[in-house]
């Protein structure tokens, strides 16, 4: 049967994209519009003693200066709370300095030029404590979160690790160290809050909606009604808009002193330290295996930094709980609390970094048994889920890997590191494979008829520059019977029908879900001979027994070619290739895009990203996309995404599963893997710098 679902249309919001006629929060303007600019802590932990604003009180066309002393009574942060995005999150609500870049003081002005040279002549004297900033030096006092950011537990065990491990024919046990990352996204931060009639409306870049809405009006004391949120487009999220952040509530404490609108813009130094980024960690993988390569152990634990202002646990571990069979298991996760920032959800939390350590080790062990990779993780594949003990819903990383191999020319490649060569340039070929859970939330949408050939669609749901508008469009269109261009779909207001929002890779499937089910109730109520223009129907969907009953995930495998230059450690990558099973793709290119660019993002993450801490002031040093490296163009000369045809019966009503963060999954371990088939490289502290390669190359040339 013909389906729009699917089918690789262009994105109906692209035009206003590339026209400029797509508002983002920071393009906003509204009344007698105010400019703000944030004011941040020197230091990495301590106290305001005094603030000196009286030279920027006198610029002229300063309206207004903000700090601890004079900031209205807001909520109480709250440490532990069901949904942590909801909480409140209260600015300049003591003098306590919590980590270096915290906001300690507002500038108002009637222009962001007059605000930014007012926050250069305050004057802020601290005290200082003694902070703790270095992962390694706090392990000791690490400890067990019990559940991590995902609902997970901290721990598993499974048969009898230990004695399994110590009698294996051969083992790998090694650490594997992953950086701080920062989001680094193109649109920055930015708010704007306007008043009228005692009630208050923020535009603001954000990806979760309802979350933010309960999170802004609990912290100002607000009832719901008296607030409307709004992002209807957002240049960008990967997580790192997930919270609500100081420019929001700062924004809305400012406009209701001063009467009028405010808009507060963070710069991009003061995003590396204002917002949250992905938590640096330390890990150990232990795997023991038969001398035929079956796995008879696996063990990986993973220390990671949280902050000692909010404590947040990256699932680093959980995907090695289900990828591979083997009797005997153990995984565990601590973290450490440090004076930094607030870390959070980065693109695949958990996964992004698990994989780059575990597939690596997967690797490791396959030259120590001389078995191919890809074999080694066929001979692997566990019947049902190892840990959880139930099937899978669908399992499809055997003709990942399988189609990847034929279609990348793995069995041209060499087994001997260094034994292939262009010019100067070592070649090496890698692979590693991919998982990422699929969930489904909670979501509700609405849909009504314009006319008789016309429908609109009404969600909080937002779009981050992932086809949100376009995938929901042609849901609506498929199950309408109309043209996906007689659809418009409304997006981004607090007032629409509440959804989970983009974050998780749950977004396009609970939100598809559920407006599924609103275009099947009004196509019930159109055949029932109701009258079309103006009808209406609400749908909704919730997690059923599927997510018990079943072990959910998105599969892929990551192919990687690279050079390492033979004489300066420089390596480039040659060529990538992804296979990827994610359900029924609702939107075959935007699918795919989503895919490549988490693909490209695996590579900044094996080669380049590092944001660098200071320990002397626990701050970031990394604070501009001068000094953070993230891939060019030049980085990434040749990836494809492929997409195998599946459905999943018991994902949803769509049959389709996530896609935004699988593509990030396993990539930098393929690149890691090849870089050591290309020279005999193991580097096992990402970024893989030629600082970090150069030591093999000299010894292989002096041998």
């Amino acid at each position: 049967m013909d389906t729009i679902i699917g089918q690789p249309i262009d994105r109906i919001d692209g035009r206003a994209k590339v026209t400029g006629s797509a508002a983002y929060a920071a393009d906003k303007r509204t009344g007698s519009m105010a400019y703000g600019a944030i004011v941040t802590a020197t230091i990495g932990r301590g106290r305001v003693t005094s603030i000196d604003s009286a030279s920027a009180r006198s610029m002229p066309g300063v309206l207004m200066v903000m700090t601890h002393e004079n900031a209205p009574k807001q909520a109480p942060f709250q440490a532990k709370a069901n949904d942590r995005h909801a909480r409140p999150k209260p600015q300049l609500a003591s003098d306590k300095v919590q980590y270096f870049g915290e906001p300690v003081a507002l500038v108002v002005a009637e222009s962001p030029e007059t605000a930014r040279a007012a926050a250069e002549v305050i004057t802020v004297v601290y005290e200082k404590i003694a902070g703790a900033f270095e992962l390694v030096a706090a392990s000791r006092d690490a400890y067990d979160p019990l559940k991590n950011s995902n609902g997970t537990s901290s721990d598993s065990r499974v048969g009898s690790f230990d004695a399994a491990f110590d009698s294996a024919h051969a083992r790998v046990d090694a650490i594997y160290t992953t950086p701080y990352q920062s989001h680094a996204m193109m649109e920055p931060h930015a708010s704007l809050a306007s008043w009228q009639n005692g009630k208050l409306t923020v535009w603001s870049a954000l990806q979760l909606i309802e979350s933010a809405h309960k999170s802004i009006a609990d912290t100002l004391l607000l009832e719901p009604d008296q607030l409307e949120v709004i992002s209807e487009y957002v240049g960008g999220g990967f997580g790192g808009k997930l919270p609500v952040y100081a420019d929001a509530i700062l924004a809305a404490l400012a406009a209701r002193e001063l009467k009028r609108p405010v808009r507060i813009v963070l710069s991009r130094q003061q995003m590396f330290h204002v917002t949250t980024h992905r938590p640096a960690s330390i890990q150990r993988v232990r795997l023991g295996a038969d001398p035929d390569g079956t796995l008879t152990s696996i063990a990986h634990q993973s220390l990671s930094q949280s902050a000692r202002a909010d404590e947040f646990s990256e699932p680093i571990v959980t995907s090695t709980r289900s990828l591979y069979a083997a009797p005997n298991r153990l995984t565990s996760q601590r973290i450490a609390a440090l004076d930094l920032p607030v870390p959070d959800a980065m693109r695949a939390p958990g996964e992004a970094i698990g994989l780059l350590a575990l597939e690596q080790a997967i690797d490791e062990l396959a030259v120590a048994l001389d078995i191919d990779p890809i074999a080694l993780r066929l001979k692997n594949e566990p019947e049902q889920d190892p840990e959880k003990e139930v099937p899978f819903s669908t399992r499809a990383l055997i003709p990942c890997l399988t189609e990847g191999a034929k279609r990348f020319g793995w069995d041209k490649r060499r087994k001997q590191p260094g034994s292939a060569r262009d010019g100067k340039w070592l070649v090496g070929m890698g692979v590693a494979a991919a998982i990422r859970g699929n969930y489904l939330r909670k979501a509700a949408a609405r849909v009504t008829m314009k006319s008789a050939r016309q429908a609109f669609v009404e969600m909080d749901m937002t779009d981050i520059g992932t086809g949100s508008y376009t995938v929901f469009a042609q849901i609506a269109a498929d199950v309408l019977g109309l043209p996906v261009g007689n659809i418009e779909v409304r997006l981004g207001h607090s007032s629409y029908p509440d959804t989970p929002g983009s974050g998780g890779s749950f977004g396009a499937s609970s939100c598809g879900a559920a407006l599924h089910d609103a275009c099947t109730r009004l196509k019930a109520r159109l055949a029932s001979g109701e009258g079309a223009q103006g009808l209406s129907a609400e749908g909704h969907v919730t997690p059923g027994e599927d997510y018990k009953k079943y072990s959910q995930f998105a599969y892929g495998a990551q192919f990687a070619e690279v050079g390492v230059d033979e004489t300066t450690g420089e390596v480039r990558l040659r060529r990538m290739l992804g296979v990827f099973a994610a359900g029924r793709i609702l939107n075959a290119k935007t699918a795919r895009s989503q895919l490549i660019g988490g693909m490209i993002w695996g590579v900044g993450a094996a080669l380049e990203e590092e944001a660098i801490v200071d320990p002397r002031f626990g701050a970031f040093i990394t604070q501009d996309l001068a000094n953070y490296h993230v891939p060019v163009h030049a980085d990434v000369p040749n990836v494809d995404a492929i997409l195998l045809d599946e459905f999943d019966p018991h994902a949803n009503v769509l049959g389709s599963k996530g896609v935004g963060e699988l593509g990030i999954c396993g990539a930098g371990a393929a690149v890691a893997n090849a870089v050591y088939n290309a020279c005999g490289a193991r580097v096992r502290s990402y970024p893989i710098t030629l600082d970090k390669v150069l030591p093999t190359l000299v010894g292989r040339n002096l041998g």
